[in-house]
């Protein structure tokens, strides 16, 4: 019915400008397809992003469960609940952004189809216009006798040519209203589902929050228990806070040294391909070495890989594959016990038993050292270096090539808290970086 509606409109309209309103109508529906192709885009990267943050939830509530029973671990336990109470804000913020699209979906929906149910409205009106004429002229109407009428065979050819053309546009430009009309009817349907399914997802992850509220007041409980013992806690951090200072200038002097011999290399490769004597390069090594420059003097291979290092910048994958930041980077007050300043060169990751760190980036290894029971791994990027700490075996050695994510140690046991923890921290030259600006988001 719909399909004699539209050619009846458009054979009373086709010497009108109303015939335009058909062409018109194309291109909307043509650009409507394209912005659901977009929305749809975009559905997929929240709901990746979701799936990403559900994962850190589930991680983190692993290691949440292993540190109940670590009487030495409260500081950590608290760590990892200020990170899951965050984790929780952020699934709930990424819901919402998802209704808020579903929601501007279907409203555009509703509008595209009551705009089509306006242009059928139309034809149903120009449709009695048309029964009006045609019972005045009934040869209007006839086809066969309009096109026998032809005063000569070229005029009947162009008449019988219009209608096998006006035909075919008709049919397919109605059948195209019918399938969008009901392409948009089933979106709307599918939309009106996954809205009840997502508010209904948003409702358990609030009630999820309510719970984390008793890990909350958990938090809280323990926080005031560690307040009682504030003096030998205290006295606990200020012991691990001055063990990571000795910890971090001993790494400040191999980087030094790393420069240092880096640069002590590279002007000896070029004095000896300059012609110069092996006494003038000795002398030349020697004097350099105690004031050496604090920038690593690249050779064009290591620039090209300086570069590709730059380029990922906030893009890095992380040092462990899996684990909860405990430690955060910069001087400040300790969350939980302000009195203790803290002074943090990288970030702390808290891993599982077993987890195997591995690295961020290609490079050369300039170092595998003990350093107060530690092990440290380091590897050179061009003029950055990342540094590994805590590691309880080393899988490489010094002079390998690493590439990205290949495994380069285990993590070990924090005597601290009883904890598997992993320092991680991004050096350029002999100047430490805030590595959450390199690693990817998580």
């Amino acid at each position: 019915m719909q399909v004699i509606l539209y050619s009846m409109w458009i054979f009373q309209n086709l010497y009108c400008p109303k015939a335009v309103r058909m062409w018109i109508l194309v291109g909307v529906l043509s650009l409507s397809v394209q912005g659901y192709a977009q929305n749809g885009k975009s559905s997929t990267q929240l709901k990746k992003d979701k799936q990403k943050i559900e994962n850190e939830i589930a991680n983190t509530k692993k290691l949440l469960k292993k540190t109940e029973s670590n009487q030495k671990a409260a500081v950590q336990q608290a760590a990892l609940l200020r990170q899951q109470i965050h984790n929780r804000e952020k699934i709930i913020t990424n819901l919402n952004s998802q209704i808020i699209q579903m929601e501007d979906e279907q409203e555009q929906n509703q509008h595209e189809i009551s705009q089509l149910e306006k242009r059928l409205a139309y034809m149903k009106a120009d449709y009695a216009q048309v029964v009006y004429n045609a019972y005045r002229n009934r040869r209007l109407m006839d086809k066969v006798t309009f096109i026998l009428a032809a005063d000569d065979f070229s005029q009947m050819f162009r008449r019988l040519r219009y209608y096998t053309i006006f035909s075919r546009n008709v049919r397919e430009q109605s059948v195209k209203i019918a399938k969008t009309t009901k392409e948009l009817a089933k979106k709307n349907e599918e939309i009106v589902i996954l809205k009840n399914d997502k508010l209904n997802t948003l409702s358990t992850k609030e009630q999820e929050i309510k719970n984390l509220e008793v890990d909350r007041r958990k938090k809280t409980q323990n926080a005031e228990k560690l307040k009682k013992e504030s003096q030998k806690l205290n006295a606990e951090l200020k012991q691990k806070q001055q063990q990571r200072k000795n910890i971090d200038a001993a790494i400040q002097r191999a980087v030094k040294e790393e420069i240092a011999r880096a640069n002590a290399e590279r002007k000896k490769n070029a004095n000896t391909s300059s012609g110069k004597s092996s006494a003038s390069t000795a002398s030349h090594t020697a004097s350099s070495s105690p004031k050496a420059s604090a920038t690593i003097s690249l050779t064009p291979e290591e620039k090209t890989l300086n570069t590709s290092f730059i380029n990922n910048k906030g893009r890095l994958p992380w040092p462990v594959s899996k684990g909860a930041k405990v430690s955060d980077f910069g001087n400040y007050p300790h969350p939980d016990v302000p009195s203790v300043q803290v002074e943090n060169h990288g970030i702390d990751i808290m891993v599982e038993a077993g987890t195997p760190a591995r690295a961020v980036f290609e490079g050369v290894v300039t170092g595998v050292m003990n350093i107060m029971g530690t092990t440290v791994v380091m590897i050179r990027h061009g003029e950055y270096l990342t540094v590994y700490q805590n590691l309880s075996s080393s899988s490489v050695k010094k002079g390998d090539k690493v590439s990205t994510k290949q495994t380069i140690g285990t993590v070990a046991k924090s005597s601290s808290s009883n904890t598997y923890e992993l320092h991680f921290e991004i050096w350029k030259n002999d100047r430490y970086v805030n590595p959450n600006e390199w690693l990817a988001r998580k």
